[in-house]
């Protein structure tokens, strides 16, 4: 191996950049030639390709977004896209290519492996659905992004004495309604992994306003089945409140990656050139058992995720 390339993949996550500027900084220190491949895999399709050096990637540790941008591409979910991908790949005589992304990322790399190019995944992704790894880049920072805006949120709440129910984003996976909903002290986390009753729903907004609550803060995932408005109209006609929507949106995406997203990062992509060095391939980097090491990707696109009952027990006791 002695030419890489790096693509971003999918949605945008806080600490793309920060991975990005480690693969090419600790690859150039390898001896490898490092090859960033622009708009992902659309852009792998259309040959967007360009040696980068330490200064390609100078300033950009602590930017939100990818340098490389990313963009979806249904092209590429077809076997002659990713023929073509790979094409294009080998006009740049890329011997191998690191993918940054998430779940439908892993799962092009996948598709790229299986055709005869070697790859190397690295998970960033905001809504932590990679069940392999303990943690994904960018989940840290939409976390701390949400509960910014749950603190900012209840003061209104609290001065309307209205029930507030938050949207944040998680469409098979509900982990950021999940956390943000215990650290933020939510009365409900509403999740595509356990539907709840209106009933209880409606029943929490109450025990808090006759224990003397002021306000009242709902998270809900955004692929939870019913729909923020239904669930908005149903707890007023309940409850009699006045109840309002936030809905986060692409807010949780953008911004400054935190210590953590950082640090992960780096450490991920450390590992995938020394993976690349050791002729390794074909692996996804992740946090198992508390350390950053890595698993073949068929593994690593098996694995199952557990949902956190505990913690989403906890929110029910805590808020009482």
């Amino acid at each position: 191996m002695s030419r890489i390339g790096v693509l971003t993949s999918g949605g945008d996550a806080p600490g793309m950049n920060a991975a990005v500027r480690a693969i090419v900084r600790y690859g150039i220190e390898a001896e490898l030639e490092v090859y960033g491949i622009y708009k992902g895999y659309e852009g792998l399709i259309n040959g967007l390709i360009k040696e980068m050096n330490r200064r390609s990637v100078s300033d950009i540790l602590q930017r939100g977004g990818t340098i490389l941008k990313t963009a979806r591409s249904e092209e590429f979910k077809t076997e002659e896209g990713v023929k073509k991908g790979i094409d294009r790949a080998r006009i740049f005589n890329l011997d191998l290519i690191v993918v940054i992304g998430g779940n439908g990322s892993f799962r092009g790399a996948k598709a790229i492996s299986d055709m005869g190019m070697p790859v190397i995944c690295i998970p960033c992704t905001i809504d932590n659905d990679l069940a392999y790894t303990e943690q994904t880049i960018g989940f840290d920072t939409a976390i701390n992004t949400v509960l910014e805006a749950i603190t900012r949120i209840r003061d209104t709440s609290s001065a309307h004495e209205r029930t507030t129910v938050i949207e944040v984003m998680g469409r098979e996976c509900g982990d950021l309604a999940l956390y943000s909903g215990l650290a933020g002290g939510a009365e409900v986390a509403l999740v595509p992994e356990l539907v709840a009753d209106m009933d209880y729903v409606c029943m929490k907004v109450m025990q808090g306003v006759n224990s003397g609550k002021q306000h009242s803060i709902i998270v809900k995932a955004e692929g939870y089945p019913v729909s923020t408005d239904d669930i908005v109209k149903e707890v007023a006609k309940r409850t009699g409140r006045s109840v309002k929507p936030v809905v986060l949106s692409y807010l949780q995406r953008g911004g400054s990656p935190s210590l953590r997203d950082r640090l992960i990062a780096t450490e991920c992509a450390d590992v995938a050139i020394n993976l690349i060095k050791a002729g390794e391939y074909n692996r996804a980097v992740g946090i198992i058992n508390g350390k950053v090491t890595d698993i073949s990707l068929s593994k690593a696109l098996e694995a199952k995720r557990t949902f956190n009952e505990a913690m989403y027990n906890s929110i029910d006791i805590l808020s009482k």
